[in-house]
């Protein structure tokens, strides 16, 4: 199987033709596909074809799976599989949500952010599989964590060469407007700390590891540590290091490499209009 490889507008998204996703995809396609990843950060496949089943199951063919944490009513889930995150805006009975408490959570999307990186094994890529897309807006935005580091002054890149950072999936969700964690939410998702400074074997260069859900720099005051995160991320989304991907139609598959790149949900009018989104998440391998 030969892959058709080719940069989305010129900028680090690939848009891959070539994978017949209607049976098994050979191994030395996934190999491929990993090494497009490497090279660009972001795969785009159109008109996959692919149900939830043949999702996981391709989805496998990068590693280990993580599953969905259940953070609201377990009946409140729509999938049938619990490897399947929802990243849409719907209901069990495939509603538009009126239920304000998810709505708000799911604000926290629109955050420049890593898949993940609120737990201690981090996720190395993500699968999104488009299942209804709105007729406007609802793109996703992608930054390049890799220029972004190499772009950096060398100062900065000595700074923060040995920094840790800690990530919480509820500092997210409050500065998205969430209210203050419940004593349980809290104990579903306590804080997990990661380099500030990765080195991406695959891509055979550093990269800043960054989200929304890290919260400060352990062992500087908290204040400090947040200005220096800020500062970070606002480099890190400058135009330059940004890339938007738009979803044409159901079957739309996109993957991403979260120890490399950023990225966040663009609006859409999510009270007229259903998106119905799922993605699975590959762990890194340890170490």
């Amino acid at each position: 199987m030969k892959l058709d490889v080719k940069k989305l507008g010129g900028c680090f998204v690939a848009e891959v033709d070539g994978v017949d996703f209607s049976s098994p995809v050979p191994a030395a396609a996934v190999a491929e596909i990993i090494g497009v990843l490497d090279r660009f950060g972001v795969a785009v496949f159109r008109d996959t074809g692919l149900d939830d089943l043949r999702h996981i199951e391709f989805s496998r063919q990068f590693g280990r799976l993580e599953t969905a944490p259940k953070l609201f009513d377990a009946q409140s889930t729509r999938f049938a599989y619990p490897e399947l995150f929802d990243a849409g805006n719907l209901d069990r009975e495939g509603r538009i949500l009126t239920d304000e408490r998810r709505r708000i959570y799911n604000r926290g999307n629109a955050l420049w952010h890593t898949d993940s990186s609120f737990n201690p094994h981090r996720a190395a890529y993500s699968l999104l599989l488009a299942h209804r897309v709105p007729p406007v807006g609802g793109d996703t935005q992608f930054a390049d964590m890799r220029s972004a580091y190499a772009a950096l002054p060398p100062a900065t890149r000595d700074l923060i060469e040995d920094l840790v950072a800690e990530h919480w999936l509820w500092h997210s969700r409050m500065i998205a407007g969430y209210p203050a964690p419940t004593a349980a939410e809290r104990a579903s998702k306590p804080p997990s700390q990661h380099r500030l400074v990765q080195f991406h074997a695959g891509a055979g260069c550093r990269t800043l590891y960054l989200a929304a859900h890290a919260s400060h720099i352990v062992g500087w005051p908290e204040a400090t540590g947040r200005q220096l995160l800020q500062e970070l991320m606002a480099f890190a989304t400058q135009p330059q290091f940004t890339c938007a991907v738009q979803w044409h139609r159901p079957g739309d598959l996109v993957i991403w490499d979260n120890r490399s790149t950023m990225h966040r949900a663009t609006a859409f009018e999510d009270t007229l209009y259903p998106r119905d989104m799922r993605r699975t998440t590959v762990y890194d391998t340890p170490g």
